[in-house]
C-alpha cells in the first residue's frame, strides 16, 4: 500500500512538473466582464493527455451545471492556447504565463489548476464538486 500511495504521488508530481501547472498566481487587473462568471483554461500548444482532460472535464462541469446561466450569457468556459496572439494577450492581463484553470468574476480571480491536475482524470465527480463550490458563491 505504501508503495503504491509513493507511485501515485510521484505520477501526480510528474504530471505537474511535464505539463508546467501554474501554483502561483500573480496579482494582476482582471479584464471587465460586467458581473459575469467567466472560467478560463489557459494551456500551450503541446499538451499531455492530464491538460486535456482538464479542459474537457471542466468544460463539461459548465455546461452540465450552469447550462442556464451558459444558455443566458451569464457564465462561459473559454480555452486558449497561450502560444496565440489572444490567448498570450489575454494571459498577460491575468498574470497568466502557463497552464492555468482561472474563475474569474470582476476583479476576483479563483485559480484552481492544482485542483483540475489532481482530479480530472484520478476523481472527476470531485472536481465537479470543488468547480461547484468555487462559482456557487459568484452566482448568487
Amino acid at each position: 500500500m505504501r508503495k503504491l500511495l509513493s507511485i501515485s504521488f510521484i505520477l501526480i508530481a510528474l504530471a505537474n512538473i511535464s505539463c508546467n501547472a501554474q501554483t502561483n498566481q500573480k496579482s494582476a487587473t482582471a479584464i471587465p466582464n460586467n458581473g459575469d462568471v467567466e472560467v478560463y483554461y489557459f494551456h500551450m500548444t503541446v499538451r499531455c493527455a492530464t491538460c486535456k482532460a482538464v479542459e474537457a472535464e471542466a468544460r463539461k462541469n459548465i455546461e452540465m451545471l450552469y447550462a442556464d446561466q451558459v444558455k443566458t450569457g451569464k457564465i462561459s468556459f473559454t480555452a486558449l492556447n497561450l502560444e496565440e496572439a489572444t490567448g498570450k494577450s489575454l494571459g498577460e492581463k491575468l498574470g497568466v504565463n502557463s497552464q492555468t484553470l482561472l474563475i474569474v468574476k470582476g476583479d476576483q480571480k479563483i485559480n484552481i489548476t492544482n485542483e483540475g491536475f489532481l482530479y480530472a482524470v484520478s476523481q472527476p465527480q470531485k472536481f465537479t464538486e470543488v468547480m461547484k463550490s468555487k462559482i456557487d458563491p459568484l452566482i448568487k
